[in-house]
């Protein structure tokens, strides 16, 4: 359920784009590799990026189950 409610509010967090200077030296970066090597680069980008989500994802279900336990504890 807490998965359910991550993925619905997942729309509703505010997003951030890359800063000017990611965005920038990462074009100058790409476009000293081959087609091979960006292909590479671009891959290792996209894992990174799943792996960040599968980390805020195991934050939030870990924050709610803390902040369940911390109501429980609250009304005992």
């Amino acid at each position: 359920m807490i998965d359910e409610i991550y993925n619905s509010r997942i729309s509703a967090i505010k997003t951030y784009h890359s800063s000017d200077e990611w965005e920038q030296t990462a074009i100058e970066f790409e476009k000293s590799l081959t087609e091979e090597q960006q292909d590479i680069f671009h891959k290792l980008c996209d894992l990174q990026s799943e792996t960040a989500a599968d980390e805020m994802r195991a934050a939030y279900k870990a924050g709610f189950k803390d902040g369940v336990t911390l109501m429980k504890e609250v009304q005992e």
